[in-house]
């Protein structure tokens, strides 16, 4: 007997399992991709909250430190104020000895000599607190503002090394990108009149005029590389005393054209190269890196990119030393403020965003 052909069916069991698993691997690969998109364009969350607490307790101490110094301060006046009047009522009375008698007696002259040898004590108090207060308040250089202003800045001024880092980059020659553009295509003379660049130099001016006597200093300058202001002091510290030496070198500041990208890197790798160390950096910049220690591919920098050289840079910090930012900010670089206020918190330095006219 011939066997009964059995008939083909495409909705069989075997074929529903097949098309049932290839469409449960295309659902799981969508999810799969679709997780991953998710959690790419996820922004990272940052809980700043304990370095904003941190930041008040400072701002608090500050202030503290600040009013017992206004009242070391007054009392020393009145101290002055009470010497000088001590002075002349001394003076006074020994003017009227002198003349209450013409031939005047032993008596007479035992009470004149008490008189001279008390003049000459509070004479010599009120030097002494003079030199005092004069040794406290002493500034090398003085620097003249617009106006007559005092700003309390929280900047850790002294040091016995203290290093300047000058952000000289195209980018210190406005704020906005539009006009960093134009006024790089003009003559060197208009880039040093640029509003930005002048403050720039002004802070500095501020800082020098800042620096204690008995210190040492060193002014580096740094865009794609880094070095002294002054070429012939490379690798060497400058004495505070010698006023000429450092009015030239703030003088070699103002003829700086700024120009070039902006290694943080090398910056940082050049204070570090130092020999002894700082122990006092003042960094004066308006935003974030635009490469590391190797030139970029491309012309343009995106955030990303600038916030990993960033990163890179500060692994160049010399260990133990506070770092004191200074940021002239520009725009299209919205993370330069809270990235060189992490570097200030964490070298226990400080930082500062000053307004317009500023110092």
């Amino acid at each position: 007997m011939r066997r009964k052909r059995t008939e083909f069916s495409a909705f069989s069991l075997s074929f529903l399992d097949i098309m049932s698993c290839g469409f449960g691997a295309v659902v799981l690969l969508f999810l799969i991709i679709k997780h991953q998109v998710a959690v790419e364009a996820a922004p990272p969350v940052y809980d700043l909250s304990v370095e904003v607490e941190t930041l008040h307790e400072q701002i608090a101490a500050a202030q503290l430190s600040l009013a017992d110094k206004r009242s070391r301060a007054a009392a020393q006046d009145e101290e002055i104020a009470g010497a000088q009047t001590r002075t002349e009522q001394t003076r006074r009375a020994l003017d009227q000895a002198r003349t209450s008698a013409a031939k005047p007696d032993a008596t007479d002259s035992e009470e004149i000599a008490e008189l001279r040898a008390a003049i000459e004590r509070t004479e010599s108090d009120k030097r002494k607190l003079t030199a005092q207060i004069h040794e406290k308040s002493r500034n090398v250089r003085t620097f003249v503002g617009d106006g007559n202003r005092e700003y309390l800045t929280g900047m850790q001024l002294g040091g016995h090394r203290i290093l300047i880092l000058l952000d000289i980059s195209a980018s210190m020659l406005d704020e906005s990108i539009v006009n960093i553009i134009r006024r790089r295509n003009m003559d060197d003379a208009a880039k040093r009149r640029s509003a930005k660049w002048q403050q720039a130099v002004a802070t500095v001016d501020w800082i020098s005029a800042r620096f204690p006597a008995q210190s040492e200093y060193q002014i580096y300058a740094f865009n794609t590389k880094a070095g002294p202001v002054v070429s012939n002091t490379h690798g060497r510290w400058q004495p505070v005393s010698d006023a000429k030496a450092l009015d030239r070198t703030i003088e070699a500041v103002r003829q700086i054209v700024p120009n070039g990208g902006s290694s943080l890197e090398r910056a940082f790798l050049a204070a570090s190269q130092l020999k002894p160390r700082p122990d006092n950096i003042y960094l004066i910049t308006d935003g974030l890196p635009t490469q590391g220690l190797n030139p970029p591919r491309s012309t343009t920098a995106t955030g990303r990119q600038r916030l990993s050289h960033f990163e890179i840079a500060v692994t160049r910090i010399p260990r133990g030393i506070p770092v004191n930012v200074i940021l002239l900010p520009m725009e299209g670089d919205p993370m330069a403020a809270s990235a060189f206020w992490r570097i200030a918190m964490f070298t226990k330095g400080s930082f500062l965003s000053p307004a317009s006219d500023w110092p």
